[in-house]
């Protein structure tokens, strides 16, 4: 005899693990994009510092006692968006009938936003701030044993490049954190305010708010960075996500997507980045002794 068993189907949708994105803590909206698609920013030098002629003998052509007059030059950066991407799918609606209502638009459109485009934009910013990063030693193998020396080398880098003390950011994949934890000399303070762990934060260490990234979403070889917002601008010129209903030719759901983003590193800015390689991805056992 037989006997065909029962088979059941739960009103669950088994999700993507997808983490949210910290862009905001690295960057910055400070240049508006409204009504246009390239924005200019001024670059203005400065003039030398001279030794004040009290007596009126200096030989400069213009006999100023406060030194030869300079001329400032005004150059230019140009920033056009060049990131227009979209999407498209449809849900149609006896997938949605018999799906048990689990197959439909709004969630699914939920899930392409994190799934698809907030790791898309994530991997394009970081990869421009890392390949306009103004400081970026040779590559290392991080270790246990030299992952505090070399944060702390770094940040005296942004020190005497003069970047602002306050607001810098590290970031670091899973396994450089590992050994962050398993260093001897880093005690790392977590003891952080819950807005900031809201937003991604997860340990101060030297001054620096740690930030942890998935590895894919950054270069190969990535080691550490760290940056002050200040240097990179990140706008997002349009964001339209659309839901049809029983748009023309489809009996169902028509969902249509765009956004418009970019991402630039200022050039009076760019040492407000440093970006750490290594030569080999670290490991739990690596540095111990």
């Amino acid at each position: 005899m037989a006997i065909d068993l029962v088979t059941k189907f739960l009103p669950y949708v088994d999700e993507q693990f997808a983490t949210e994105s910290k862009k905001s803590l690295l960057t910055n909206q400070n240049f508006d994009w409204t009504g246009a698609h390239t924005v200019k920013v001024y670059k203005v030098t400065t003039s030398k510092m001279n030794d004040y002629d009290r007596k009126g003998t200096g030989s400069g052509r213009t006999g100023s006692r406060y030194g030869e007059v300079e001329s400032l030059d005004a150059t230019t950066e140009e920033f056009t968006l060049k990131k227009d991407r979209s999407f498209t799918f449809v849900i149609d609606k006896l997938d949605k009938d018999e799906t048990g209502q689990q197959v439909q638009a709004a969630s699914a459109l939920a899930r392409q936003q994190r799934e698809k485009v907030i790791p898309e934009v994530d991997q394009y910013t970081y990869g421009v701030m890392c390949a306009n990063a103004g400081i970026k030693p040779a590559a290392v193998t991080l270790t246990s044993a030299n992952i505090y020396d070399e944060i702390i080398k770094a940040n005296n880098e942004l020190d005497n490049a003069e970047v602002p003390e306050t607001g810098r950011y590290l970031v670091v994949i899973p396994d450089v954190y590992v050994l962050m934890k398993k260093s001897k000399d880093i005690v790392m303070e977590t003891d952080i305010s819950n807005e900031l762990r809201v937003r991604g934060v997860i340990a101060m260490i030297d001054g620096l708010s740690v930030i942890k990234v998935p590895a894919n979403r950054l270069p190969a070889g990535f080691g550490f960075m760290i940056a002050h917002p200040c240097a990179t601008v990140a706008p997002t010129k349009l964001e339209d996500y659309k839901v049809h209903e029983d748009a023309p030719g489809i009996s169902g759901s028509l969902v249509e997507g765009r956004i418009v983003y970019d991402a630039f590193v200022l050039d009076n800015k760019q040492k407000a980045i440093y970006y750490q390689t290594q030569t080999e991805t670290p490991s739990a056992g690596q540095g111990e002794t």
